[in-house]
C-alpha cells in the first residue's frame, strides 16, 4: 500500500470514527445518558459532555497530523525527520500538553466534584446509615429520638436481622432505629448517607443520581444528594466482592414527603 493512500486511509476512519461520537450513535442507535434524578446530575453530565468533545478532538487532532506526516514523507526513500530536540522533547511536550488537558478538564469539573464530596450536607438532610456487606445492603434511620444507636460489631447477627449489632437493651437510642433493605427517601429533601464496610470492599452505585462511592473496610464516608423525581430506582455493587457479587443490590425508592412519612411510621410500628 502506498504511503499517501496509507495517509488518506487515516483521515478517512479518524472522521468516521469522529461522526458516530458527536452525533451520540452507536451501530445506528442513539445512545443517551439514563435519566437523571438528582440536583447535581446536570453538572456531572455537562463535565462528561465537556471532557468527550475535548478527548473526541484532541484524538482527531493526533490522527490528522499523523496523516500529514505520513503523507508528507511517504516513498521519499533515505528520508528521515525528526522531532526537534529528539524523543526527550517530544516526550517534554506530550507531558505538558496531557498535563495542561488533565489539570484544565479537574479545573472544570471541580464544581460537579465538590457538590457531592466537598460542600457539606445541609444540617437539616435526612441522616441514613447504609451498610454494604456480602452480599446485600442494608440501611438505617433514627428514630422519633432523632439518634442512631452505637454499632457492635459483635453483636451482628443476620439470622435474628440484627444487621447492624444493636444493642437495644442497654442502648436507649437504639431502641427507636429503623433498619429496611431499600434506601427510602422523601422527593426534594436532602439525604445524607453515611457508609460502611461490614467485610470487603463494596460500592453503592446509583445511575440516575450520578452517584457511585466505594464502600472501604475501615472507613466511614459520606455522600449526600437530593432526589428530584418519584420512582424506583436500582442500587448496585459495582466492586468486584465475591461470588454473590453479581446479585448484590437494592433499591431507591424516592417517595413524596406524605407517603415518607407514612411510610417510616410504618416501619417503627
Amino acid at each position: 500500500m502506498g504511503g499517501k493512500i496509507f495517509a488518506v486511509l487515516i483521515v478517512i476512519i479518524a472522521l468516521a470514527s469522529a461522526v458516530p461520537i458527536m452525533n451520540h450513535t452507536f451501530l445506528g442507535a442513539s445512545v443517551t445518558l439514563p435519566e437523571d434524578i438528582s440536583t447535581h446530575g446536570k453538572a456531572i453530565d455537562d463535565q462528561l459532555s465537556v471532557t468527550m468533545k475535548e478527548a473526541g478532538i484532541s484524538f482527531l487532532a493526533a490522527q490528522l497530523v499523523l496523516g500529514l506526516f505520513v503523507w508528507q514523507f511517504a516513498n521519499r526513500k533515505g528520508a528521515t525527520k525528526t522531532f526537534p530536540g529528539g524523543a526527550t522533547a517530544m516526550v517534554i511536550v506530550a507531558f505538558l500538553f496531557v498535563g495542561a488537558e488533565v489539570l484544565a478538564l479537574g479545573m472544570v469539573g471541580s464544581k460537579a466534584w465538590g457538590m457531592v464530596y466537598f460542600k457539606p450536607a445541609a444540617s437539616d438532610a435526612l441522616p441514613v446509615q447504609a451498610q454494604a456487606g456480602q452480599f446485600a445492603f442494608y440501611f438505617r434511620y433514627p428514630g422519633p429520638d432523632g439518634k442512631f444507636g452505637q454499632i457492635h460489631p459483635d453483636k451482628i447477627d443476620e439470622g435474628n436481622s440484627n444487621f447492624f449489632g444493636l444493642d437495644p437493651e442497654n442502648d436507649i437510642p437504639a431502641r427507636d432505629d429503623i433498619t429496611a433493605g431499600e434506601l427510602v427517601v422523601p422527593v426534594g429533601k436532602e439525604v445524607n448517607l453515611m457508609m460502611h464496610a461490614k467485610d470487603v470492599g463494596h460500592s453503592f452505585y446509583v445511575r440516575e443520581l450520578r452517584i457511585q462511592q466505594d464502600f472501604v473496610p475501615g472507613l466511614d464516608l459520606s455522600v449526600h444528594f437530593t432526589a428530584t423525581k418519584i420512582g424506583k430506582y436500582e442500587i448496585v455493587c459495582t466492586q468486584l466482592c465475591g461470588l454473590g457479587h453479581y446479585n448484590m443490590k437494592s433499591y431507591l425508592n424516592v417517595m413524596s414527603q406524605e407517603d415518607f412519612d407514612k411510610w417510616l411510621k410504618s416501619q417503627s410500628n
